[in-house]
């Protein structure tokens, strides 16, 4: 993980807007997204970092799948660099089917269907929500209309191995392409929107 900003001390107030929803994953360019350390390599610079820095400035809450968050809050906790001091306090609402109620790691179950909790989170008060991983959650929620912003940072590289997050179980969707960003690593930073429907 590069080196990221700190998340701000004033979190945006609440206005009469729903929060926003990001997703944040590194891709190939053949779409793997699953152990981007595995062929990331030397593709992470200062400009990632600044994405990711200014991705996590507002968030205030954290949408993650239950493997995911098993693996980091075991690795975490002990962690001081910049995305430990972001991870660590912020609120994580976790998506699983085999825990429930209150967790440890400042951390909270999901109890009944995600996307509705995303909706109910969105309208309620806080700053941005960012869904981490996993691959699952991301897929799911986005093709579910509850993430507003998808970036996907495409490493300029092909691998043999490795989950899509858009594979042969997802049929045609249109998306809406809300900004790009190259970057002196040779990394496109591609966000999406889902495009409604007409």
């Amino acid at each position: 993980m590069g080196p990221v900003s700190t998340r701000s001390q004033h979190p945006r107030e609440r206005t009469s807007q729903p929060r926003k929803v990001t997703a944040h994953l590194f891709s190939s360019v053949n779409g793997v997204v699953e152990s981007p350390n595995q062929w990331q390599f030397d593709a992470f610079g200062r400009e990632e970092g600044q994405l990711m820095g200014a991705v996590i400035g507002a968030v205030t809450d954290v949408i993650i799948g239950r493997r995911l968050w098993q693996e980091w809050s075991e690795f975490w906790p002990g962690a001081d660099d910049p995305f430990g001091q972001f991870i660590n306090p912020v609120r994580k609402h976790v998506v699983t089917g085999t825990l429930s109620g209150d967790l440890p790691w400042n951390s909270t179950a999901i109890d009944g269907d995600p996307v509705g909790y995303v909706r109910n989170l969105r309208d309620g008060d806080g700053g941005d929500i960012s869904v981490t991983g996993g691959i699952d959650t991301v897929r799911s929620l986005f093709l579910a209309g509850v993430i507003d912003e998808l970036t996907l940072t495409t490493h300029p590289v092909v691998t043999n191995e490795g989950r899509r997050l858009f594979d042969e179980s997802v049929p045609i969707t249109r998306l809406t392409l809300v900004r790009t960003q190259q970057t002196s690593k040779g990394n496109a930073l591609l966000t999406y929107g889902l495009r409604p429907s007409d």
